[in-house]
């Protein structure tokens, strides 16, 4: 079968959720397309610019998922809401991608069209909010940086250590706020209320 832009990210992308950020070559990529990996840089001229396209893709399906996010919302809806709907949207598809968080956080700083659409919309919105412009691109950033921080650490593979009830009595006594503040919500609860709190502070900037 012919090689193509789009079935050497495919390839890409099954290869890197078997091995992640730093496993992924140009080699392994080719052996899943059963070709030599010089073939592939007809298309792709490095990992580095595979990474990308890996990342574009993936901001490319968050972007459609927004849209049906923000399409569904009834016409009341505030801009806090568009936000939401805007921000949960990502966290859903960066996280049906393994390592989708990693990817979006350590791929090349190279202008993404998938990841400038989801930027743009999210300005856009913060403008309509009537955020000041000396606010909003950072704003725009906190926020997106807050989604791909909170995908990051669910999709963290490694093991919590087994806790004693002694150990637990010890870390109760030594970090109450800890352990007796901590939410008891799940996660989807946990981040809607998170992504609130920012907005929050965004409401603020608009009332000064």
């Amino acid at each position: 079968m012919k090689l193509t832009k789009e079935r050497i990210v495919d390839a890409g992308m099954a290869t890197y959720a078997e091995v992640g950020y730093h496993g992924l070559s140009m080699r392994q990529v080719a052996e899943r397309l059963g070709a030599h990996a010089g073939s592939l840089y007809y298309h792709v001229r490095n990992k580095n610019d595979l990474l990308t396209m890996m990342a574009d893709r993936v901001c490319r399906q968050a972007y459609d998922a927004g849209t049906a996010a923000l399409t569904a919302l009834p016409p009341e809806s505030t801009w806090q809401d568009e936000i939401e709907a805007q921000a949960t949207a990502l966290r859903r598809v960066i996280g049906e991608h393994a390592g989708g968080a990693i990817l979006l956080a350590e791929s090349p700083k190279m202008l993404s069209p998938g990841a400038m659409s989801i930027m743009e919309r999210l300005l856009r919105t913060l403008l309509k909010a009537g955020v000041p412009i000396d606010h909003r691109i950072v704003a725009a950033d906190t926020l997106l940086s807050h989604v791909t921080g909170f995908v990051l650490q669910e999709q963290a593979t490694f093991e919590t250590p087994a806790v004693t009830q002694e150990t637990y009595a010890d870390l109760l006594t030594r970090f109450p706020h800890v352990f007796e503040e901590a939410p008891r919500l799940s996660q989807d609860e946990k981040f809607r209320h998170s992504v609130r709190l920012l907005c929050t502070a965004v409401e603020a900037l608009i009332k000064r």
